[in-house]
């Protein structure tokens, strides 16, 4: 469950350095072609009167308002531990909840992750997990980030899904309806001796300002259909 503290590639900072040159680039030529032509007579100031709509606009329903699901009790919108689900055995904070330093504390490097976390204005994180059988494991996390003059939640969500890519012996699949979200299964197992082999898949999404993570485990191998499911339904309740 210890994975490595995120990584900003050169890729993010010359993909933002190309899109500025290609808007300079655009407002240039755009000057150039317009000192060119022939003067364009203006429009006549009248224009038709648009009748403004009678009655109100009725505000949207704590249903189909999402800020309002998603700003309440994040632990609610959790997927439900399956029937006959046990407790994973693994601390998820008080209460379903992690802190900042509690959440940087699941990296291999806690300093670094920490450091992350509070440079992309991180709020909050809900987690859940439980064990099915006696190898069987499911742990998902929603983090949520404050998203003030970035896009945070999507920023770490594409950092989770390069280190997943570049396990050996993967293979991946788009999440359907998400947009960003992908599935990974890792089809070689983590070995060591005295222990059952552990095979690993994993699932990471956004929605909004959210990063949803999605972890599962077991001795034998993990199906596409297994972490496909979970994450169809976790997205769903988002």
């Amino acid at each position: 469950m210890v994975r490595p503290a995120r990584r900003r590639g050169r890729t993010t900072l010359l993909v933002a350095v190309a899109a500025v040159l290609g808007v300079v680039a655009g407002t240039c030529t755009g000057f150039v072609v317009q000192a060119n032509r022939e003067p364009t007579a203006l429009p006549p100031l009248s224009q038709p009167v648009v009748k403004q709509a009678e009655g109100e606009v009725a505000p949207l329903s704590a249903a189909q308002d999402r800020h309002v699901k998603v700003n309440g009790d994040l632990r609610k919108l959790l997927l439900k531990r399956p029937k006959g689900a046990r407790d994973a055995e693994i601390s998820v904070g008080d209460d379903g909840w992690l802190d900042m330093a509690e959440y940087a504390d699941l990296y291999k490097k806690p300093a670094g992750a920490f450091s992350d976390l509070a440079t992309d204005h991180f709020r909050r994180a809900a987690v859940t997990n439980w064990r099915q059988g006696s190898t069987y494991f499911v742990e998902i996390h929603l983090v949520q980030f404050r998203q003030d003059g970035s896009l945070s939640a999507a920023d770490w969500t594409s950092d989770a899904q390069y280190y997943a890519s570049e396990e050996s012996d993967t293979d991946s699949w788009e999440i359907p309806g998400t947009g960003d979200g992908w599935a990974y299964v890792h089809n070689t197992p983590d070995r060591k001796p005295g222990y059952l082999p552990l095979y690993e898949a994993e699932a990471h999404a956004t929605r909004g300002d959210i990063a949803m993570t999605i972890w599962v485990y077991d001795s034998s191998p993990i199906g596409k259909k297994k972490i496909m499911d979970l994450a169809k339904r976790q997205m769903g309740r988002l």
